[in-house]
């Protein structure tokens, strides 16, 4: 199924009379604009549509549409500075000019049958949460457009899955839930071109060649196979003696693609570097518990095989294979009226690590949500700190925002990288920005 299609199919629904009639309709109006805090102008100016349609069937069965038509007249953030080749061909939006798109978000059908409940067709599948930073959340890709600014909820690209989900009650001392996945749609994180406002240039990230030799980045090589090249996924989640916990598998491609360099020889030398996606098997798993005002919760994934960039002499295609084991311990307390406060603390570990690995083998950082609300709630203050305890660079996200009626809001904020510009937020030292955003729904 074809994007084009897919937005066609829900345009017919919605148009349809007695379809229409019958459908919770919703719409979304978003408008986003940054201000460069340290040079001034206009960084990006953003106008969002999304229109949500829902209907509900004497069979017990639900149908939800959603679309996005996004504008972005700035360079460097519009649609035709981001990758496209990395998106499936059922799943990739559509190009309307070069400042807007049109996407499927999500489009799915869901259902009760007995013990099981099935949820078929584009949709998000989120693990784990966490603020900030993922360590689960890795069963659908994200766009980096705006690198990790944009909630995740919109930069989290929906995949079209089999989602099958089986109640077993009273089980092992508690209620469980398995989920089956089964994903044929071969889409993975949208990446920005070269020269994009977000564009990745740490060394951590993309190859630095020599001076004097150029760069030619080739198309990706990425899986095609509809059946061979699917991800499959199982969840155990469940409610025991006050925890939540859950056990976790993924089998999928890496959503991060791996950058093989070649030197090419000639008159002016060049780096050709080419995208190639691996499988990796992803086992984890997640706690959760509440004792009082405070909550105390962690996730924990190993992956089996990723690549990394290795800065070796020699080294096979400038590449390193190893495992990597990710973890956060996170704490929230919520034990002062309309106060929340949240501090995760996240580890990246490496064990077969070498000296050229142009990361760390051991990778920290920390996280610290604040957020107040006052005035019944109409008005919250919210502070996020990112910060790399290794390379010294991390974001700072003030954020104040105000909600009019239930479906107007508005929210001043700034997002401040610092630290060493080769770090993964030092490299964004230049983009500063203060932001304004106005929200409507009807």
């Amino acid at each position: 199924m074809t994007p084009a299609f897919s937005c066609l199919l829900l345009c017919g629904l919605l148009s349809a009379p007695a379809l229409a009639d019958e459908a919770d309709i919703s719409n979304f109006l978003n408008g986003h604009w940054g201000i460069g805090s340290n040079q001034g102008g206009t960084r990006f100016f953003e106008l969002t549509w999304q229109p949500e349609a829902r209907w509900r069937f004497d069979n017990g069965g639900r149908l939800t549409g959603i679309t996005r038509l996004r504008w972005q007249t700035v360079a460097g953030m519009r649609p035709t500075d981001m990758e496209r080749d990395s998106y499936s061909t059922a799943s990739r939006p559509i190009l309307t000019s070069d400042t807007s798109e049109l996407e499927l978000r999500e489009l799915y059908y869901e259902r009760g049958m007995g013990d099981w409940y099935l949820t078929l067709g584009k949709q998000q599948v989120v693990w784990g949460k966490t603020d900030g930073l993922k360590v689960l959340d890795v069963v659908d890709p994200q766009s980096f457009r705006k690198f990790i600014l944009e909630d995740f909820d919109q930069s989290r690209i929906p995949l079209w899955t089999l989602n099958a989900e089986y109640a077993i009650p009273d089980w092992m001392g508690g209620d469980w839930t398995l989920q089956l996945l089964w994903i044929p749609d071969q889409s993975y994180h949208a990446l920005p071109k070269p020269g994009a406002t977000f564009a990745f240039h740490s060394p951590r990230l993309v190859p630095r060649p020599p001076p004097g030799v150029g760069v030619r980045l080739n198309a990706p090589k990425r899986p095609d196979r509809l059946i061979r090249d699917s991800d499959i996924g199982l969840r155990l989640s469940g409610f025991v003696a006050g925890w939540d916990l859950s056990l976790n598998y993924l089998y999928q491609y890496d959503n991060r693609p791996a950058l093989y360099q070649r030197p090419v020889s000639g008159p002016l030398p060049i780096l050709e570097i080419t995208p190639k996606y691996h499988r990796t098997h992803v086992i984890g798993g997640s706690f959760s518990r509440a004792f009082g005002d405070w909550v105390i919760r962690g996730e924990m994934g190993y992956f089996s095989n990723h690549y990394f960039l290795d800065s070796t002499p020699g080294a096979d295609q400038g590449l390193a294979q190893s495992a990597e084991l990710s973890y956060v311990l996170g704490m929230d307390w919520s034990g002062l009226a309309n106060t929340f406060i949240s501090a995760q603390l996240f580890q990246s570990w490496l064990p077969h690590y070498h000296a050229g690995i142009t990361r760390p083998r051991l990778d920290t950082s920390l996280t610290l949500l604040l957020r107040r609300a006052f005035w019944n709630d109409t008005l919250t203050a919210e502070l996020l700190w990112i910060a790399n305890t290794r390379d010294g660079d991390g974001l700072l996200r003030p954020k104040l925002r105000y909600e009019w009626r239930d479906n107007l809001e508005t929210w001043i904020g700034m997002d401040l990288f610092y630290g060493d510009r080769s770090g993964l937020y030092g490299q964004f030292d230049d983009n500063d920005r203060v932001t304004i955003n106005v929200r409507y729904g009807f």
